[in-house]
């Protein structure tokens, strides 16, 4: 189907780019544009920005713990460099 579009000019020029690399017509590039937008409009975790993170089930952050605190987090999980106050490069 052929149609008019009014298309900023910098984003026809990157697509025109992608085309000409990819040995692809503007057409094609603008329909796989529009093909993945619209999918993601239709995927439910797109439209509200939540993002589920995994939880191994445990009590979250211990009492008193500073996130901040590099040294005290290094002696809590045993990390003895850091917990002395070095910092050194991985080998």
């Amino acid at each position: 189907m052929r149609t008019t579009l009014t298309i900023d000019d910098h984003l026809l020029s990157e697509a025109k780019a992608v085309a000409a690399r990819t040995h692809r017509t503007i057409g094609s590039v603008f329909e796989d544009a529009l093909r993945q937008m619209l999918a993601r409009a239709d995927d439910p975790r797109s439209t509200t920005g939540a993002v589920r993170l995994p939880s191994d089930g445990g009590s979250g952050l211990q009492p008193g713990v500073d996130l901040e605190n590099k040294e005290q987090i290094a002696e809590l999980l045993g990390d003895n460099e850091l917990s002395h106050g070095e910092l050194r490069a991985p080998a």
